[in-house]
């Protein structure tokens, strides 16, 4: 049976129309190109109308860079998901074959020959972090934590420790930090220290050890700190 576009098969015909919903921060959003940073959980769904009494075999064939010969990773459900933790282009194509005695229905090679695949851009990693902060309750700047733009960080452990060592805080999400308390109670304005222990989902190791100086007379409205 000749390939066809999908709006020119006949109602009794099976059909496919892959779509992706990518989960990103708790929010739901369907698309089916997108740059994004790692990790990025994702839900395939090769959405079949018309299969009546077929029998419906599907593969997922994901593939990472230039690599176009051997999928990076094939999935074999009609509906799957993913979470994507290493930076690369990926292309991804839902292939589907629909059985019924003599009668056959592809959306293999030759369809996917002449149609678009899913595009997927997981960003190179980055991570920073600032050496002050002034949790003086204005909320600006009020908890020390990753500057804004970090991409694609997989693993992630910080820990603020004061002059003595001791460790007052800790945290593991980037998004996450410290409120300039310990014990439920506000430390000193002077100079703390911030370790991180980082990975990216390029590879790259991130181990970073910096000053931290709480201010807490600073404000925005003025260029000066209260003692």
């Amino acid at each position: 049976m000749a390939m066809l576009p999908c709006l020119a098969w006949a109602d009794d015909t099976p059909t496919i129309n892959p779509n992706v919903t990518y989960i990103i921060d708790n929010v739901e959003t369907q698309g089916n190109d997108t740059t994004a940073s790692a990790p990025l959980k994702v839900i395939f769904k090769a959405n079949p109308e018309d299969v009546g009494s077929y029998n419906a075999y599907y593969e997922w064939r994901i593939f990472k860079d230039t690599q176009t010969s051997t999928p990076w990773l094939v999935r074999y459900e009609e509906n799957t998901e993913f979470e994507f933790t290493e930076s690369g282009a990926y292309t991804i194509y839902c292939y589907a074959t629909f059985t019924l005695n003599e009668d056959t229905v592809k959306y293999t090679n030759e369809y996917w020959s002449e149609n678009k695949g899913i595009s997927i851009n997981i960003t190179t990693s980055k991570l920073e972090m600032p050496n002050a902060f002034s949790p003086n309750g204005d909320q600006i700047n009020d908890i020390y934590k990753a500057k804004d733009g970090w991409t694609s960080i997989v693993e992630f452990k910080a820990t603020i420790i004061n002059r003595w060592g001791q460790k007052l805080f800790e945290w593991t999400d980037p998004n996450d930090g410290w409120d300039g308390t310990y014990n439920g109670r506000p430390v000193k304005q002077g100079v703390y220290y911030v370790i991180v222990k980082a990975k990216g989902a390029d590879g790259t190791v991130y181990n970073i050890r910096r000053d931290v100086n709480l201010l807490r007379g600073y404000s925005e409205e003025t260029t000066t700190t209260e003692q």
